[in-house]
């Protein structure tokens, strides 16, 4: 089980990313964009640097729903290995069996 300050501390990064999300994209078009002008593209670019660093998507961290686990996680079930073969052999992720042949 991960610490839940670690836990805690990824929640509060993703609503910081979400609401910041459509501001960031928005400037991030405008200087992306070869229609902008150089004096506009550099005040998007200030803009976008004085927001707070978690406001990056990068910053966010995949863990696993029930134990927080940082490392290992499969996106597909947002589960760690280790709970994904539990669960699997309790037989309550639909579809998912055990290989065997």
């Amino acid at each position: 089980m991960a610490k839940t300050s670690m836990v805690e501390r990824e929640k509060r990064r993703a609503g910081i990313v979400k609401k910041y999300a459509a501001k960031r994209a928005k400037l991030k078009e405008l200087i992306r964009s070869p229609k902008t002008s150089p004096e506009e593209r550099q005040a998007a670019q200030e803009q976008l640097q004085k927001q707070p660093r978690d406001a990056s998507a990068s910053r966010k961290r995949n863990r696993c729903a029930i134990t927080g686990r940082p490392r290992g996680v499969y996106r597909k079930f947002g589960l760690a290995r280790v709970k994904i073969r539990e669960v699997a052999n309790r037989g309550e992720i639909p579809g998912l069996t055990k290989a065997s042949w």
